[in-house]
């Protein structure tokens, strides 16, 4: 069983990562380190993703678990003359969310710390004071004295990634998580604990791919290719929620609360799940005697939606930690619903068998 103060060394090492979008390899490695000595085999297909093999008592059906590795981030786009950074953004960013904040650039001559500069609010009109920034108008100051100071020196170039710098803060005496990044280290996290419960216990009546994918946060490729890769029967996507339980946001926009369980989308922009696969998780969750919560969502989009359209098509479900506000520099999770998805996982998993997976794939 895993320690409170193991998960919480997993959770810094996942969270405090650098890894944007398209440069997850920091990730990778710690992700290849939880899972190598238990899965059967590991590999990544040409994208990048990260595919751990786990056989179990049967080759098929054939259950693709996915978390994704990459948080939202920057690219250094240009340099200006007096050594200020123009960058562009990598994922689903609020312009808001990005002024004013630090921000680790990762160079070839190692890491450099910068700042999203904001003018004075001494020298602000009126008007300016109310007005949002622009993303357009912001950059981004390293202490540089000039272009080629930042090049030459920094070793800073067009193309270096950009993550924001939050480390890993346990809250509430432990019971609450505070680090950038939890979408979606959080799942990855859920993912290995499952996969630690799994290996533990009677081998499961099917073969489990986990996969660790890239490129969630701008389109879903990581996982378009691994699902064609692994050619999964069952898919479960395993996400950060979106909690609706703070101020200024309402239950029409997100009915998820943490410390409440996890969570299964019932709808999101990017796919509906398959209807008998929903109620098998609810009927698992209550077997097992785990809170399960519902999410009605009209935006967001996920890697279950590539699994579902995968080959011929493939029953899929998001399961997700409520998590506090998402796409920004630091966001908040609780423990309880951490273990408790990671427990859901992997009881689902083990009720997967060739009889109950042809039922679950059958339609009228």
């Amino acid at each position: 069983m895993t320690t409170h103060e193991e998960l919480e060394r997993l959770l810094a090492d996942l969270t405090n990562a650098h890894g944007p979008t398209g440069f997850e390899g920091p990730v990778r490695a710690i992700m290849r380190r939880e899972l190598s000595p238990i899965a059967s085999a590991v590999e990544t297909d040409g994208l990048g993703s990260l595919i751990a093999r786990f056989d179990g008592a049967a080759e098929r059906p054939r259950v693709m678990l996915a978390a994704h590795m990459d948080e939202l981030g920057l690219m250094v786009r240009r340099i200006t003359d007096e050594g200020f950074l123009k960058f562009q953004t990598l994922g689903g960013w609020l312009d808001q969310s990005l002024i004013n904040q630090r921000w680790i650039i990762r160079t070839r001559n190692g890491d450099v710390t910068g700042i999203t500069g904001v003018k004075s609010v001494h020298v602000m009109s009126v008007e300016a004071r109310g007005r949002l920034f622009k993303r357009e108008d912001m950059f981004i100051d390293v202490g540089a004295t000039s272009r080629r100071d930042a090049e030459e020196r920094l070793g800073i170039h067009p193309g270096d990634p950009i993550a924001p710098d939050s480390t890993f803060t346990p809250l509430a005496g432990g019971e609450r998580y505070l680090a950038k990044a939890w979408d979606d280290r959080v799942g990855l996290a859920v993912m290995t604990l499952a996969l630690r419960d799994l290996r533990s216990g009677e081998p499961h009546p099917n073969t489990v791919f986990a996969v660790s994918t890239v490129q969630e946060e701008v389109g879903l490729r990581g996982a378009e290719t691994s699902a064609h890769h692994v050619g999964l029967d069952i898919g479960i996507n395993i996400e950060s929620g979106v909690a609706g339980d703070y101020p200024g946001i309402t239950a029409d926009e997100a009915q998820e609360r943490i410390g409440e369980g996890p969570a299964i989308f019932l709808h999101d922009s990017s796919m509906l799940p398959n209807q008998r696969l929903r109620d098998f998780v609810i009927d698992v969750a209550a077997e097992a005697a785990i809170p399960l919560q519902f999410n009605v969502l009209s935006g967001y989009g996920q890697d279950g939606a590539q699994m579902q359209r995968a080959r011929a098509g493939a029953p899929s479900i998001n399961i997700a930690v409520p998590t506090r506000y998402l796409h920004s520099h630091n966001s908040i999770v609780a423990r309880d619903d951490i273990l408790n998805a990671a427990k859901l996982v992997a009881a689902v998993v083990r009720r997967l068998d060739s009889d109950t997976v042809e039922r679950l794939r059958a339609f009228d």
